[in-house]
């Protein structure tokens, strides 16, 4: 046989080797590092399959419960959230007829057997086995060492030559390392390795290998898949592969007699009666909030056309609000809106929080670009900070070193304790008195900050955006924006929201969290710009709808922009609801128009700020909410400066009209859309493909951190340990943390502030435009198919009805009386009926 055949077949079986680990690697969700940290589905490998289904598997393989607990149900049951009628019914179609009690009883009852059989939990616990032990410690230390961004003292040798290739260069001069098996000599090809580590093993048992060998470390398995498929600046210069990883735990594992046999595959999957009972009270929970949004939508939808009609009779339909704001959709924004709606005549909208344009960003001094844009879309453009004000940026440069300074000192002191001591015995009380005053009385230290950070200049005051594109590059992509691609951008903004008129102000509000000594301070800011800030992408957006030639272009196009229309950006702090403008460039002409809103913004915060903290109602004034809002923001001992999106369940797709008179908790996600003017749904398929599927991140994140939080979320603040600037330790070591802290979901140890509930999806249109929308979307059905997320349509041609979807295109209508209920197939004979 040729040398060329030979070489050819081993090119192919490689490959099939790898195509395998890629397949084995996606029961593992991704993992983004903990300084952009972005909220996603942790079981999204398994979502080819019903929930009911999934969840077993993944409990099989990963050991994390699917379902809330009995004593949540329970909870909710006695506080009134789960309608007893609704419960029967699913629970009668399940074929239970007990009561509701004796039920969670039986949930609790085998809930037990099964950690007394040895179940998942058991098995997939740290420690069971102490050769696996073995094989985590060495590999846990090598990770964080090779995956270390930036905060390691020491960096990891020969990290250039790739994971694979360090550790092979390294291994022999670790004594935990063993002096057998394949470790004691690695090939120089990690495909080499896993063969030969395998080959006691049938291929059939492959997979199942390679899938339980990735949930082993699913949290360090989670950041590979992210690292790798993102190959950003620290892959390009470190890289890791799955095949790479894997190659090593099975070289250790072999060195240390693990035996690899697979316990579990996924063709399996526990689904026992105790899961059936909990999707029963899963689905009557979830139907009893829908319900109460949907009815209230339906009726804002029936009163809004008879609205129309009577504003067109009275000739006011051309009344311009004084501005017009537009948020995220991020639930936050929801109570800050109402409260600017109340403040003066203002017109607020929702919009997926990037404002439409995938960019990579680089602000001014920092030393990396961020991917400011949805996990689920590439970067199109980069964009940076270029100083335009000499004077400002030596004002910023001379107080951002004094600040760099003493963050560098204060670095020190939490990493070596020796330097620490010393410090503080130089620094004598002074020092003293200010860790007193930054924990005793955060407020304060915050207040004295703050007025340092006026005198500060900050990024958008003294630096432009490169918004033209004139042909460089970084990297591949352009830097800045062709004409074309900003006048298409703003009119899709325009055509998603329904936009038809315009203020004299529009201001494109991006939103950031404030937090102190908090790993998770990212998860507060904008998830649709990849856990950073959504200032910048405001600021870009509104600089290009500012250009007169795209103003002009976009008046040929149908959007009759006024010749007074003036753009602006801003940004929510979603934990003080303080809400920046950025009016440097606001012609004078406009000059009182933006005051008066900001006085009316500082109105608005001061509501919202009492409804966040539970001061609503009382009677604490709103200046001492703000005051309780900015403390939290800056005490370094506030385990829960806000409450992020926790409480998440629906997301309304419709005008503001609909829901701009409903108290919504700030539990729902709001998008603007008028169905009216997307005759062709473009519209509306770009909302449903784009935003409904992060918004199903988020809400999946969240929900399996509740139900799970040891194995889907990241376990208490106070016992954390960040870790190489990626990710948290539990103690001291181990696997990273997947999801969201305790303090993000639970109000007491036993109690559940998230109401742990899938996606519940209202969208106000016609139900067989929506219905084409999603024939053209295999993955959003089968993410509707497989009840990953629900979708009800409140249809404004046929008398305001809701129609719920059921499965396979099909829909169930609710008629006046809500126990009717008939078929409605697929969109023709939705019109026709």
């Amino acid at each position: 046989m040729s040398t060329e055949h030979v070489t050819e077949e081993r090119t192919i079986e490689e490959r099939t080797i790898e195509e395998r680990i890629d397949g084995a690697a996606t029961t593992v969700g991704s993992l983004w590092p903990i300084h952009s940290f972005v909220t996603a589905n942790p079981l999204a490998g398994f979502e080819g399959l019903p929930f009911e289904e999934a969840v077993g598997q993944a409990s099989d393989l990963l050991g994390g419960r699917g379902y809330p607990s009995p004593e949540t149900f329970r909870a909710a049951l006695d506080r009134g959230q789960i309608d007893p009628g609704i419960l029967d019914s699913e629970l009668a179609e399940r074929g239970y007829e007990a009561d509701p009690e004796t039920l969670l009883e039986r949930m609790e009852a085998e809930a037990e057997s099964t950690s007394a059989a040895g179940g998942p939990e058991l098995r997939n616990a740290e420690g069971t086995d102490p050769d696996v032990r073995r094989v985590d410690r060495v590999l846990t230390k090598w990770l964080s060492a090779f995956l270390d961004e930036g905060q390691a003292r020491w960096s990891m040798p020969n990290r250039e030559a790739g994971f694979y290739g360090a550790v092979r260069s390294v291994a022999a001069h670790d004594g935990r390392i063993p002096d057998e098996g394949v470790v004691a000599n690695l090939p120089r090809s990690p495909i080499d390795a896993i063969e030969a580590v395998l080959e006691p093993y049938p291929e059939s048992q492959w997979v199942p290998i390679f899938e339980e060998q990735f949930a082993a470390l699913s949290g360090w398995t989670g950041f590979i898949n992210q690292r790798t498929a993102a190959d950003g600046a620290w892959q390009s210069a470190h890289p890791i592969t799955l095949e790479g990883y894997l190659a090593v735990r099975l070289a250790l594992s072999d060195g240390f007699g693990v035996d690899l046999e697979p316990s579990t595959g996924r063709d399996g999957g526990t689904v026992g009666s105790g899961d059936e009972i909990a999707d029963a009270f899963l689905s009557a929970w979830e139907a009893s909030y829908r319900r109460e949004v949907v009815s209230s939508v339906a009726a804002e939808s029936e009163a809004l056309d008879a609205g129309d009609s009577e504003v067109l009779a009275d000739g006011d339909a051309s009344d311009r609000p004084d501005a017009q704001l537009v948020f995220c959709i991020d639930t936050r924004s929801e109570v800050i809106r109402r409260h600017v709606e109340a403040a003066g005549d203002y017109e607020t909208h929702g919009y997926a929080g990037f404002f439409g344009i995938p960019m990579e960003y680089r602000g001014h001094g920092s030393e990396v670009s961020i991917d400011a844009r949805p996990p689920i879309l590439d970067s199109k453009h980069h964009v940076t900070e270029t100083p335009a004000d000499e004077g400002a940026l030596a004002r910023h440069d001379r107080w951002s070193s004094l600040r760099e300074a003493a963050g560098g000192a204060i670095e020190t002191l939490k990493t070596n304790p020796a330097t620490a001591f010393g410090f503080v015995e130089n620094a004598g009380s002074g020092y003293g008195l200010a860790l007193a005053a930054r924990t005793l009385v955060p407020g304060r230290v915050r207040d004295l900050l703050s007025g340092v950070g006026d005198a500060v200049p900050d990024d958008h005051e003294f630096c432009d955006q490169t918004v033209d594109h004139r042909g460089d590059h970084a990297g591949d992509l352009p830097v800045g924006l062709t004409h074309e691609e900003k006048v298409e951008y703003a009119a899709t903004a325009f055509d998603l929201m329904g936009w038809e008129r315009f203020g004299r102000l529009v201001v494109f509000t991006g939103h950031a969290g404030e937090t102190a000594n908090n790993p998770y301070d990212s998860s507060l800011d904008c998830g649709a710009c990849a856990g950073n800030p959504g200032g910048p992408n405001a600021r870009l957006l509104a600089t290009v709808c500012n250009d007169e030639t795209v103003k002009a272009d976009l008046r040929d196009r149908g959007f009759d922009v006024p010749e007074d229309t003036v753009f602006l950006a801003g940004e929510h702090n979603t934990t003080t609801d303080e809400i920046e403008l950025y009016d440097g460039h606001v012609p004078e002409s406009h000059a009182e128009d933006v005051e008066r809103l900001r006085a009316d913004l500082g109105t608005a915060r001061e509501h919202a700020a009492a409804e966040r903290v539970g001061s609503a109602g009382t009677e604490a004034d709103g200046a001492a909410s703000v005051r309780e809002a900015e403390r939290r923001a800056a005490d370094w001992a506030e385990t829960r400066p806000e409450w992020g999106l926790a409480g998440n369940a629906g997301f309304v797709v419709g005008p503001r009209e609909l829901t701009n008179d409903l108290d919504l908790d700030g539990r729902a996600f709001l998008h603007s859309y008028d169905w009216s003017t997307d005759p062709d749904g473009d519209a509306l398929e770009a909302i449903l493909a784009g935003p409904m599927v992060v918004t199903q991140w988020i809400n999946a994140q969240y929900y399996f951190s509740t139900v799970d939080n040891a194995v889907y979320g990241s376990g208490s603040k106070v016992t954390q340990n960040a870790v190489g600037n990626v990710g948290v330790y539990q103690g001291n070591g181990g696997d990273l943390m997947t999801g969201l802290p305790l303090q993000s979901l639970m109000a007491a140890d036993d109690e559940p502030y998230h109401q742990p509930l899938r996606l519940s999806t209202v969208v106000h249109a016609p139900v067989d435009r929506v219905t084409e929308t999603l024939a053209n979307h295999e993955e959003l059905t089968g993410l509707l198919d497989n009840d990953w997320l629900s979708l009800t349509v409140v249809d404004p041609t046929r008398e305001h009805r809701a129609f719920h979807y059921e499965e396979d295109l099909e829909w169930t209508s609710s008629s006046e009386r809500p126990d009717v209920r008939h078929a409605v197939p697929n969109a023709p004979a939705v019109a026709d009926d």
